[in-house]
């Protein structure tokens, strides 16, 4: 099994002399892999093919990060050997680059990564604007002994022993509440004044929901609703903006604050750190009282020691929870059968306690399966500290040189008809079907067999996976419960940056859902159940 394998190590030379070493071989274009598993060179120049973009990222495409993936995979599929689901580059002068979408080699990687000699790193390449951004010393950016001593700092308060005892859950329950009331509420109003259809963004009411959970009442903090949806979200959307393009141009690695103010863009990326910064300290002044979650944090670390890991809880939590939820609203806009058996099975819940959120069936199924297309996190970035030797769950190996970087490119393994297709879950993997999973259910296939991948996998799975789908289900329950909604657009195009979005940011039609009519049907999804994000007691 792969989580058993002990990795076959070969300790690390001098980069330099790897480099040199490696240098025939490459201008020879023999491959650096080796075993069962034979990925494919990918031409750095392809000139005549209709590929997408170059197989790298540089200033003229890195806003199309699932562009340059799929062109590792061009013409894949006409491929019927062992390298169909597994590409690499091999440029002379560089480190080789293997790109994955086949799921067993994906999980293998994930639980061959951590700490312990021989075990792959986070490859820290593709995240350094992020960590220019937030820090360096963090539990995202960190590797090694580092990154262990930042996962004990920073985690446990997002641990589900944290997260599910009832006061605290109530806590939860009494902000969103309020901030329903506030947003949706308003906005139900405005539907019910104008007597049509409202047609509305949803992205952006989505991020000041879930920033308001996570800084007031996660953290405690003393901010407004207002400031919240006109100061912090804009600042945190220019900053993760930045923060894509500083990954790829800025080569230098200068710090935004040492730019010169030249252009509007560096002026405005500016101004809105120092809002990050700001919205840092807030959210870090209830530690003192115990505030909110602060009281799980027991450690004596000072502040500045914990504020690289609270600039990216912010920036990532947001990032990833409003990706999680747009998606799924984005899936249930296109999907009116889903969305009305949702609401008939969220219209008697009244309080929304972990226990009738784990009953929620629909709802739950329709999370899972918007993980499994629309990953938040669409590719997982890993590097080989030695040369190591990975074994599958099929007993498949591949030997992996040293230094080499790893892109776990979870987007196109999901919606691969090889992995998710008619033939092993009876639904076309490109389409946004939660029946799929009562269909695996049915052939003998659980959850734990079949790994969406959404929140990681392995020792370095997300942290904040328990409270984003706390979070998720209660604001598209919500919005559910509400509004019935209606896609302008025919087709949920997407957009990638450091997470993945509907394009058109869930443009819909929202009408007010009269339930006096009763429920709209009465068809269950099936009797059997996958094991639910939300069974605290599993």
């Amino acid at each position: 099994m792969a989580a058993q394998n002990k990795p076959e190590v070969v300790k690390s030379s001098n980069p330099q002399l790897a480099r040199f070493r490696r240098l025939p071989r490459q201008l020879r274009r023999r491959s650096p892999f080796s075993g069962s598993i034979e990925p494919k060179r990918v031409p750095l120049i392809a000139l005549g093919s209709s590929r997408p973009t170059l197989p790298f990222p540089h200033p003229w495409n890195y806003g199309k990060p699932i562009e340059i993936l799929e062109t590792f995979f061009h013409n894949a599929d006409l491929d019927e050997s062992s390298s169909r689901h597994n590409r690499y580059l091999d440029v002379p002068g560089f480190t080789p680059v293997l790109v994955t979408r086949d799921p067993a080699l994906i999980r293998a990687i994930s639980m061959m990564t951590g700490d312990k000699p021989g075990m792959f790193d986070r490859d820290t390449l593709p995240s350094s604007g992020i960590a220019r951004a937030t820090g360096a010393d963090t539990l995202l950016y960190a590797n090694g002994a580092k990154w262990k001593r930042q996962k004990k700092l920073s985690t446990p308060p997002f641990a589900r022993t944290s997260l599910f005892v009832p006061e605290r859950f109530h806590e939860f329950e009494e902000t969103f509440r309020a901030t329903v009331r506030k947003r949706l509420g308003a906005v139900r109003d405005t539907v019910a004044i104008k007597g049509e259809p409202l047609r509305v963004e949803l992205e952006p009411e989505i991020k000041a929901i879930m920033l308001e959970m996570l800084v007031v009442n996660f953290f405690g903090a003393e901010v407004s609703y207002d400031e919240i949806r006109n100061r912090y979200v804009p600042a945190l959307d220019t900053v993760i903006n930045h923060i894509v393009r500083d990954t790829v141009v800025n080569k230098l690695g200068i710090p935004l604050y040492r730019v010169p103010s030249l252009t509007n863009g560096i002026a405005e990326a500016k101004e809105a750190q120092r809002d990050f910064e700001r919205l840092t300290d807030l959210v870090i002044a209830p530690r003192v009282t115990g505030k909110g979650q602060w009281g799980q944090f027991k450690s004596d670390a000072p502040d500045d020691l914990l504020r690289g890991n609270i600039r990216v809880f912010l920036a990532g939590a947001l990032e990833a929870t409003t990706s999680y939820a747009s998606w799924a609203l984005s899936h249930l806009a296109h999907s009116p059968e889903w969305q009305d058996r949702i609401a008939d099975e969220v219209a008697g819940i009244d309080s929304y306690s972990p226990e009738s959120l784990a009953s929620a069936e629909c709802l739950n199924l329709a999370l899972m399966e918007t993980l499994r297309l629309t990953p938040s996190l669409y590719f997982h970035p890993r590097r080989a500290t030695s040369e190591t030797l990975v074994t599958t769950h099929a007993e498949q190996t591949i030997k992996i040189p040293d230094r080499t970087h790893i892109l776990l490119d979870v987007w196109h393994a999901n919606r691969h008809e090889d992995h998710w297709g008619e033939e092993i879950t009876g639904h076309r993997a490109d389409r946004f079907e939660p029946d799929r999973w009562n269909e695996l259910e049915r052939r003998g296939r659980s959850a734990k067999d079949m790994l969406h991948f959404g929140f990681g996998h392995g020792p370095r799975f997300c942290p904040g996976k328990s409270l984003g789908q706390l979070e998720v289900a209660l604001v598209v329950g919500s919005c559910v419960k509400l509004f019935r909604f209606a896609a302008v657009n025919s087709h949920n195009q997407a957009r990638a940056g450091v997470s993945t979005k509907p394009a058109d940011g869930v443009r819909v039609d929202i009408h007010l859902r009269d339930r006096r009519d009763g429920p709209v049907s009465q068809t269950k999804s099936g009797s059997g159940r996958m094991k639910c994000p939300f069974n605290h007691g599993a």
